[in-house]
């Protein structure tokens, strides 16, 4: 989708929610990609079109008039794109996708849904895995596209998505729960349950850049696994921010006094050759994330 008109949609559903925390979450963007956009389109058109304040956003005079507009717009270069698509035959076909765990619980529903809404006779085919197995499934052509950690194999063309924030996982009573950044050189005094799958991690990464010897005492492969481990005491977990929406289990959780991050991606084998429901499907993964 153009980025103009990512814009003009950023901007419409903003007007319409009257923030924009919640029309971030409408389109499945992040806050402040939706921020960006908006600001981006008044430097533009060189007019103020919100009035931001600290309950929410609305209408400038200016805003006000240009809503409609921008909502035909809109409207047609749907209209148009759906029309498109029926020449190019996007009515119905199968678009297989690769994923982890944390994008298939977390991110994955809001998107297939969007996606539907504009697509209803796709058929889908989720493929679930670790970093490495999804790369193995784009390279093997047995996934249309995949979610993946960056840096990925450098045939693969991808786009950058979101920066994961790895966090401290502790027990509730843990000695170090109530402190707020987790020192990394403490995982040399208390247990870790660590999380390794696939070929290399963020952590063991810093754990040899610092001279940290981590007291590992189990090596797990699930992240619900971990959280459960943790809950019930057997030691502490780091684990990716995602996976910790809305996480079912009595835990502590801490930012780290070295920040880590995973930069999530999605890669297919050749944007140019990949089926046209994927190629679409991109563009609604594309500025959705700074």
């Amino acid at each position: 989708m153009d980025m103009n008109l990512q814009k003009y949609i950023a901007f419409a559903k903003t007007a319409e929610c009257g923030s924009f925390t919640r029309a971030a979450e409408m389109l499945n963007y992040s806050q402040s990609g939706v921020s960006r956009m908006i600001g981006d389109l008044e430097k533009e058109w060189r007019l103020a079109l919100l009035e931001r304040g600290r309950g929410g956003v609305r209408l400038t005079s200016d805003g006000m008039k240009l809503l409609p507009l921008v909502q035909s717009v809109c409207g047609e270069c749907r209209k148009l794109q759906s029309r498109v698509d029926e020449l190019n035959g996007l009515q119905s076909g199968v678009l297989r996708i690769g994923a982890f765990s944390s994008v298939a619980t977390h991110w994955l529903p809001k998107i297939v849904k969007e996606f539907q809404r504009d697509y209803p006779n796709i058929e889908y085919e989720f493929f679930m895995g670790d970093y490495a197995e999804i790369e193995r499934l784009i390279a093997e052509g047995r996934v249309d596209c995949g979610f993946v950690r960056l840096p990925t194999l450098p045939e693969f063309d991808t786009v950058f998505l979101e920066r994961d924030r790895l966090l401290a996982v502790l027990p509730e009573d843990h000695p170090l729960a109530g402190s707020e950044p987790f020192p990394v050189k403490a995982l040399c005094d208390y247990p870790l349950i660590l999380f390794e799958r696939g070929t290399g991690s963020e952590m063991s990464e810093i754990f040899e850049e610092h001279g940290i010897r981590p007291d590992v005492h189990f090596t797990v492969w699930d992240d619900y696994a971990i959280m459960s481990m943790v809950e019930s005491g057997l030691g502490i977990g780091i684990l990716p921010a995602l996976i910790l929406r809305r996480a079912p289990y009595r835990i502590a959780v801490k930012e780290l006094d070295i920040p880590v991050c995973r930069r999530i991606g999605i890669a297919m084998r050749d944007r140019k050759s990949a089926p046209l429901a994927a190629r679409r499907f991109l563009d609604y993964l594309r500025y959705r994330n700074d």
